[in-house]
């Protein structure tokens, strides 16, 4: 029987042949989608500055009308704002009920609501996250993709684990963990690089697995969220007395009468605001918004408003918040890194990156001891056989 020790080795690299080139996969579309704003936000330059006019900004319902009249079938869902005056607005529409595919995002003039133009790059950010998530197979989070992608997050876990105690050493220095040795020779110098770089990120990578398994798995999702929230259920605001024509009711809409009331209060300080659209009045209307002293993606507050009446359901803001329930209601922030602060975010952007590093050097270590197994092998002196 082989021992404990061998038996992780070949774990470690019968999964490092397999899920490993996966994750090298996973590790560059999640880099490359770790700045996907700051990307987007740069080839629509052109497209997300308008001239600043005297006449004051349209009401949102006003702003949703004109868009949807050129937008034409097209169902307004969120329209981002911003509190620049030069800045254009961003609109997401619904989902299309027959296909079930969302229209590209296009920016629009604050001012007469004429449509700029689409949003560059959304297309291929999403064709990135589409391979991120299910590796472009067919039925996305239903279908066979989500469950390899969920395997290879917890093969990530199992790398860590093996890969630390394959390489505990004897003598506890902080120059054998944390320093690799690059003017060693042939396969040791390749294992020096492939142990050491995979301790200074275990943490990372610890942290990029646990989140991004929340994706893969319902039931860890739960259990995450009450080991982070607890057990108490989160509140959700009473729906008796939403009325189903809530944007269309007489008098000024609800949902300008929330935006009105919003700025009044909570978004006295906003910078940049998120006003999700209830379909029909079905569901309260949510204003996501971040504060001007902080607009970090995890620093997101949200106010809810009755879509009939327009008064207060709840307001939320993340510095009110435990650390465990925002991190739960950021888990996406979490798994990039930015929940943390822009240092760990490019840390957490530098250590997928380095995932298909981990996968060449690995299949390096794999190629020159299956070649020295041959050589030693081959230098093995014949053994005559027995006479019959």
């Amino acid at each position: 029987m082989p021992s404990p020790r061998a038996i992780l080795f070949r774990l470690h690299w019968a999964l490092g042949l397999t899920a490993g080139l996966v994750l090298a996969v996973m590790g560059l579309t999640g880099a490359l989608l770790s700045y996907e704003e700051a990307v987007t936000g740069w080839v629509n330059g052109d497209r997300t500055a308008v001239a600043v006019r005297e006449a004051p900004a349209l009401s949102p319902s006003s702003l949703a009308r004109r868009v949807e009249e050129q937008m034409i079938g097209r169902r307004v869902a969120r329209l981002t704002l911003q509190a620049d005056p030069a800045a254009s607005v961003t609109v997401r529409f619904a989902r299309d009920p027959a296909s079930g595919g969302r229209p590209p995002s296009v920016f629009a003039d604050p001012y007469d609501g004429a449509v700029l133009g689409p949003v560059r790059g959304e297309a291929a950010f999403a064709t990135i996250l589409a391979l991120h998530r299910f590796l472009l197979l067919p039925g996305e989070g239903g279908g066979w993709g989500r469950q390899i992608t969920g395997a290879c997050a917890v093969s990530l876990l199992i790398f860590l684990v093996t890969g630390i105690v394959l390489r505990w050493p004897k003598v506890h220095r902080a120059r054998i963990w944390l320093r690799p040795s690059l003017s060693r020779p042939g396969r040791a110098r390749w294992w020096s690089l492939h142990a050491v770089a995979g301790t200074w990120l275990l943490p990372v990578y610890g942290i990029i697995a646990l989140s991004g398994l929340t994706w893969s798995y319902g039931w860890f999702k739960d259990g995450a969220n009450r080991l982070l929230v607890g057990t108490e259920a989160a509140a959700k605001p009473s729906r008796q007395g939403l009325r189903a024509n809530g944007l269309r009711a007489d008098g000024p809409p609800a949902v300008d009468a929330a935006w009105g009331a919003f700025r009044a209060g909570e978004g006295r300080d906003a910078v940049r605001a998120q006003i999700l659209l209830p379909e029909e009045g079905r569901q309260p209307i949510r204003i996501r918004w971040f504060a001007r002293d902080d607009d970090r993606p995890a620093a997101r507050n949200e106010a809810r408003y009755d879509p009939s009446t327009a008064a207060p359901i709840s307001a939320e803001r993340a510095s009110d918040q435990p650390l465990g329930k925002r991190m739960a209601g950021n888990m996406l922030e979490v798994h990039r890194g930015r929940f943390f602060g822009a240092p760990f975010a490019l840390l957490f952007c530098l250590a997928a990156l380095a995932m298909p590093g981990f996968a060449a050097t690995g299949l390096a270590l794999y190629v020159l001891r299956r070649r020295a197994a041959g050589r030693r092998q081959a230098r093995r002196p014949l053994v005559p056989a027995a006479a019959e």
